[in-house]
């Protein structure tokens, strides 16, 4: 898992031209073969760079789930679950996408540099990035430098096991990728579900592609059309601060926190740093990055009794809840430099964070300003490379689009992806009650005909559109145990 990226033009500006669409190439044949599962794979092959359409090739992988009844299929859907890969993570938790082949086959494309296990085309990385709270734990210059170290070398173990292929790691690119998958499956217009990252190609192809937009479902965009880092940096601190409040109702009706509001005890623990924990002490910016790790809201019950633990004399369960870095001898992979290419091809330096910084605490003092160290964590030390920044959209013509935002989403924020829907025309929105992909997690708990769930499949077999203020409960959120 990535939530991405004139006016507030006090920050980092991310504006430069937006390439136009490649011309097309010719539809190709797909061979499709078992590959276990009950899936079907293929490689589609694509130019490096569209824009030299018959310059060097790379692979896609590509995964088909088949359609329950082929007789009455209504297509193919193209699917991106975001996150680096979608294929392997499929092949993890197919019943997050399976009941879509009630209606369709549903096809699966990885981006570049992804693919299936033991594939050619997922690309291992000699280095793994480092972690994204180093900016918050060493905030220092000193940390900061470091921390851009690491990511340099990142870079460059990338750039060395992609080699040439490495120039294509833009979302232009996989909109054009996609592009191509539709007019090799035969599709007049695309369909098309993105949840997380998928949503940026998404975006990406509306702006490209408009004539060939069928229908598409974006659920937890990130939003690529901030071309002011710091406006996009402040959606995140915005919402984030915001989050700890829904937190607080949460609580409301039952947690470990009993009575204590949780704000307060947030406030008192926070000035009270450093907090004994044992035989060590939690300080301010651990404390801080505990928080914001647990406000993700399946998270919430271990937050809420991480809370009443430390309030308590014993701030421990708080180093518990910060994500874990996977194993120093795994590799990494080049999703996160696309990433940077795709939302902060420039980042700011150190002192000119500092002023960002500020402007960030001013906004969201509690805990949202602390995202703006998350976010840049990705990128601080990234080399110049291919660049798809974020820019307006301009998405003429299109069909009616169905753009799925979650009120507690912290990884994706709503405001960003309210920002994101109002530029694209005629887009109907649905609003829950749930975080991030939560089409995909509330299919992965089986929780069957829901709200958004009928939505997504009204809309993706009949075109019907939700009513305008469609709203739904958070089905998963009602779920979460209060200890």
């Amino acid at each position: 898992m990535s939530r991405a990226l004139a006016g507030l033009l006090l920050g980092a500006a991310l504006v430069t031209g937006v390439p136009a669409p490649a011309a097309a190439a010719a539809p190709q044949a797909l061979r499709w073969t078992e590959c276990g599962d009950s899936m079907e794979c293929a490689k589609l092959t694509v130019p490096i760079d569209w824009k030299r359409p018959y310059g060097p090739k790379t692979q896609v992988d590509l995964a088909r789930m088949p359609a329950r009844d082929p007789a009455r299929k209504l297509g193919s859907l193209v699917v991106n679950t975001g996150g680096g890969g979608t294929i392997q993570p499929v092949r993890a938790m197919p019943g997050v996408v399976s009941e879509l082949t009630t209606w369709y086959d549903v096809v699966l494309i990885d981006p570049r540099g992804m693919g299936d296990k033991g594939s050619p085309t997922l690309v291992e990385c000699e280095e793994q990035p480092p972690g994204l709270a180093g900016l918050i734990l060493a905030p220092d210059e000193a940390g900061w430098r470091a921390h851009a170290k690491a990511i340099a070398a990142y870079d460059a173990s990338c750039r060395k096991a992609m080699g040439a292929a490495y120039a294509g790691l833009t979302s232009w690119q996989v909109a054009h990728d996609i592009e191509a998958l539709r007019a090799a499956l035969g599709e007049p217009r695309l369909r098309y579900f993105g949840n997380s990252y998928g949503t940026v190609y998404g975006q990406a192809y509306l702006e490209l592609f408009p004539a060939k937009v069928g229908r598409m479902v974006l659920d937890g965009a990130p939003d690529h059309t901030r071309p002011s880092l710091e406006r996009w940096l402040l959606d995140y601190a915005r919402t984030e601060e915001r989050q700890l409040e829904r937190f607080r109702d949460w609580c409301k009706a039952g947690c470990a926190l009993g009575d204590d509001d949780a704000i307060a005890v947030f406030d008192e623990l926070r000035d009270r740093a450093p907090l004994p924990a044992g035989e060590r002490t939690v300080g301010e910016q651990e404390f801080l990055l505990g928080v914001m790790s647990g406000l993700t809201p399946p998270l919430w019950p271990r937050l809420a009794a991480a809370l009443r633990k430390a309030a308590d004399g014993d701030a421990s369960d708080l180093l518990t809840l910060r994500p874990e870095k996977p194993p120093a001898d795994e590799p990494g992979y080049p999703h996160g430099v696309m990433l940077c290419h795709d939302f902060m091809p420039d980042v700011p330096g150190y002192r000119e964070f500092q002023a960002i910084e500020s402007r960030l605490r001013a906004a969201a003092p509690r805990i949202g300003w602390v995202h703006g160290r998350y976010q840049l964590a990705r990128c601080v030390g990234m080399s110049k490379g291919p660049a798809y920044p974020p820019h307006p959209l301009r998405a003429k013509g299109v069909p009616p689009v169905l753009i799925s935002i979650g009120d507690t989403d912290d990884n994706t924020p709503h405001l960003a992806a309210e920002h994101l829907a109002a530029q694209v025309p005629g887009a109907r929105v649905v609003r829950h009650g749930d975080g991030h992909a939560a089409y995909l997690m509330q299919s992965a708990s089986g929780l069957g005909k829901t709200c958004l769930r009928r939505y997504v499949h009204d809309y993706l077999t009949a075109g019907a559109l939700p009513p305008d203020g469609a709203r739904c409960p958070g089905d998963l959120v009602a779920r979460i145990p209060r200890g």
